[in-house]
């Protein structure tokens, strides 16, 4: 069974395995507006937690995608290259970013649960 996880920054992350799926949240996707372009890290990238690894374009703005656990770049969404739009239709599936091998599973005990991350989201408005 995966587990999804959540940032303050609005990435998700679903480990299968070794082997977590990242993308942005419907919360995001809804905040940025039509997404237009997405700059995917290169394959075999070290991805360190916290920091900027991929970066979402829509039509309001720029947005940075940080890695929400450290690890190696194994594989990413090539889908998105032709139809970016896929990550306001379907964010927590075929809108997925790319997928790391975990570094150091530990790190995902600091990520928010669904329901902590649904808390903080109302808290934002």
């Amino acid at each position: 069974m995966s587990t999804v996880k959540y940032t303050r920054d609005h990435e998700w992350v679903r480990v299968d395995g070794d082997v977590a799926v990242i993308g942005i949240t419907d919360y995001a996707q809804t905040q940025l507006g039509d997404v237009v372009y997405v700059e995917l890290p290169e394959l075999g990238r070290r991805a360190e937690q916290g920091k900027e690894v991929a970066v979402v374009e829509s039509v309001k703005a720029a947005s940075e995608v940080y890695a929400p656990v450290s690890g190696e770049v194994v594989a990413i969404n090539e889908v998105l290259a032709g139809e970016p739009g896929k990550v306001n239709v379907d964010p927590m599936g075929e809108g997925w970013f790319f997928k790391l091998r975990l570094a150091n599973a530990k790190e995902l005990d600091g990520l928010m649960d669904e329901a902590a991350y649904g808390a903080f989201v109302e808290g934002l408005h």
